[in-house]
């Protein structure tokens, strides 16, 4: 491992100064990761990919690399309980520690975040192996969460230095799930404009779409919420917050339960998202359900859709509409005991929105939740 020496630069204007190339991968933080591969590779579809732990000389952790298509998680967790990930799952449960985004120089992304405000968490380091090398750095965001910078294009290995190939012969067929298409934070009461402001200063993101407690409220709780998206629209982190309502809002059970700020849901792209949600209801995965009555008017609102709405009601599959097109989108309950992360499967069809016009059915259908786990 070598830390690269840094100079700052003059900035230069330019159009994107952080160009992305996507989410490298996802790391979870979890209480038990080889269990928790295998749920992610039975339930969700999931291949082995990578292993790192005591094996390969790292003693304080053990790490799982898992992967269907375009999309990578990584689940780690720690050996001994003084360490820093233990304390993590300790406070928080199960949840995302690492928002790791694909760059094309992770000294530079470094830079320009750092020079704009970020607190580092990594400055850039080399890793090698005989497969080549991996470039990484970081800065924080939002609550314990880090964005790290992933420069791979020097790198033919299965994953990144420091990890060797897991072969298992335990490999169930994948779901369908093909990249991140999203990735939701749950923040504190009236940080959500903070935190906008560092995704536009510090990252240089744009703020898209707005959505305010009169777009997002029950008869019961509201929320605030704004999406974030990078300069070439690769990169996309919604952003809520909790609003005035008569009783507990789902984000304020987030943070009660996950002990501050963090990743709430992480959306999943699929190009057949009947197929996807049929499987993975069949491998035992649970979604929200709405009232059957949501669809006696939902094609009035939405119009001509290519799919039967039969199976999108029996799988409970929500409709949306923008000026380019409609998407398809469904929620898991919780993946862990707590109520905290769960997952969103999202299947676009020209629309580049977040589904606005389910808010109210969905909001409701978690307060159902709520009100049975005695949070509402």
């Amino acid at each position: 491992m070598q830390v690269l020496k840094t100079n700052k630069t003059q900035e230069t204007a330019t159009i994107d100064f952080l160009p992305l190339e996507g989410t490298d991968y996802v790391e979870f933080y979890v209480g038990n990761a080889k269990q928790a591969a295998h749920f992610y590779k039975t339930a969700f579809g999931f291949k082995s990919l990578a292993y790192a732990g005591p094996e390969t000389g790292v003693k304080e952790k053990t790490s799982y690399v898992i992967r269907q298509n375009k999309l990578t998680f990584v689940l780690t967790t720690a050996l001994k309980p003084d360490n820093v990930i233990a304390e993590h799952v300790h406070k928080h449960g199960d949840g995302v520690k690492f928002l790791a985004l694909r760059v094309n120089d992770a000294k530079d992304a470094w830079l320009q975040t750092t020079q704009r405000g970020g607190k580092s968490f990594m400055e850039p380091k080399i890793f090698t192996d005989g497969q080549g090398e991996v470039i990484m750095s970081g800065i924080h965001t939002y609550g314990e969460t880090v964005h790290l910078f992933i420069e791979r294009k020097n790198y033919k290995g299965v994953f990144m230095p420091g990890f060797v190939e897991w072969k298992s012969n335990y490999n169930p067929t994948e779901t369908g799930l093909q990249y991140v298409d999203h990735c939701v934070g749950n923040v504190g009461w009236n940080q959500m404009n903070k935190w906008v402001s560092f995704y536009e200063d510090v990252m240089g993101f744009r703020n898209i779409l707005s959505f305010d407690d009169k777009d997002i409220s029950t008869e019961y709780s509201a929320l605030m919420s704004k999406v974030m998206s990078s300069g070439n629209g690769y990169v996309k982190f919604p952003i809520n917050e909790p609003a005035e309502g008569k009783k507990k809002s789902q984000v304020e059970e987030y943070l009660d339960f996950y002990n501050g700020e963090g990743v709430q849901h992480v959306a999943i792209a699929t190009k057949n998202i009947i197929e996807t949600v049929t499987e993975l209801q069949n491998r035992g995965v649970e979604f929200l359900k709405v009232p059957g009555s949501y669809y006696d008017t939902v094609l009035d609102r939405v119009g001509h859709i290519d799919e039967d709405l039969k199976p999108l009601k029996e799988l409970g599959i929500l409709i949306d509409k923008d000026d380019e097109g409609y998407l398809l989108q469904i929620f898991t309950k919780p993946l862990q005991d707590r109520p905290t992360l769960f997952f969103e499967i999202i299947q676009r069809k020209g629309a580049k929105s977040f589904g606005k016009g389910n808010f109210k059915a969905l909001f409701e259908a978690l307060e159902r939740e709520q009100a049975l786990r005695g949070n509402l």
